[in-house]
């Protein structure tokens, strides 16, 4: 037993040290994009690209290491004809981190207050996953900024699973100890063919850095109660609604219906299912794009 512990500490020891190193030299690597904006004694990072008639923000989903470089291939579709503002919060992408709580009430403020600074004023509200759930929040409390919402696999309150409790502490110390990077070398980026090798490499390298950080394990410590704090919450019922979610959910085979009956809770809403996976943006980013075209067409 001795000799296992000795072998399992030097172990430990290595992929300590290669962690430090390797994130040392990631730092230099690492390209900046967008721009930042204050936001409380805060920087947090936005890109704004494209021209139109109309303004979307994009908001990412928990975790995304680049808001920037994930969503890229929508954006470039998108930004033909909208001109788009792609946030990343704190603790995202090229933002800074904050020892502020991660509740829905701090992010919304935070990223309203990014807008905000950009003097961005009348926009449809567009976001991945979690982003539903802060998004219900977000609509009601600036209705009259938010002119629709678009949600690609959104969050819903009251989806069955949110009530788990995540092991920060282990989380923190695995990455610590370089574990996170063995993980997330083993998963590698993703294998979508619309991500050039660049983008690939510089999402590797943010998710080494910003996954598992104080702000990330703030931010998952929350998860539980910002979805209890959302149960009985809905969009404001004259808000259009456009989602597109993934068509067959194995894991939660209600899935859809939850997306139709959140649909339903509006005047104006709408589901599309598509085929796919969670990242339905990697995969459809010119269908979403088209889609939401066709949408606005709709309504005019």
């Amino acid at each position: 037993m001795t000799a296992v512990g000795a072998v399992l500490g030097l172990g430990l020891a290595t992929t300590t040290v290669v962690n430090v190193v390797a994130s040392n030299s990631e730092s230099s690597r690492i390209e900046s994009y967008g721009q930042r904006v204050d936001v409380d004694g805060s920087k947090i990072n936005v890109l704004v690209t494209g021209s139109g008639v109309k303004d979307v923000v994009l908001l990412p989903g928990f975790g995304t290491s680049s808001p920037v470089l994930d969503f890229a291939p929508l954006v470039r579709d998108l930004s033909k004809d909208h001109r788009v503002i792609v946030v990343e919060p704190l603790g995202y992408g090229l933002s800074d981190g904050t020892d502020r709580e991660r509740t829905t009430q701090n992010i919304v403020q935070e990223v309203h207050g990014a807008l905000q600074a950009l003097h961005v004023n009348r926009y449809i509200l567009m976001g991945h996953s979690i982003a539903g759930l802060y998004g219900i929040d977000y609509a009601n409390r600036y209705p009259e900024e938010v002119s629709a919402f678009v949600g690609i696999d959104t969050s819903v309150p009251g989806q069955p699973g949110m009530d788990t409790e995540f092991p920060t502490g282990l989380m923190s110390v695995a990455k610590n100890l370089g574990l996170l990077r063995l993980l997330t070398a083993a998963a590698g980026p993703t294998k979508s063919p619309a991500y050039t090798d660049y983008a690939r490499d510089q999402m590797q390298m943010l998710t080494n850095r910003n996954s598992m950080s104080p702000t990330y394990l703030n931010e998952m410590s929350h998860i539980s109660s910002n979805f209890q704090n959302a149960l009985g919450t809905s969009f404001p019922k004259e808000l259009p609604l456009l989602l597109f979610v993934v068509a067959e959910n194995r894991e939660n085979p209600e899935w859809l219906e939850l997306h139709r009956d959140q649909a339903a809770s509006v005047a104006d809403g709408t589901v599309v299912p598509l085929p796919g996976e969670h990242y339905l943006h990697h995969t459809h980013a010119g269908e979403i794009a088209d889609g939401v075209r066709e949408w606005e067409a709709g309504r005019r």
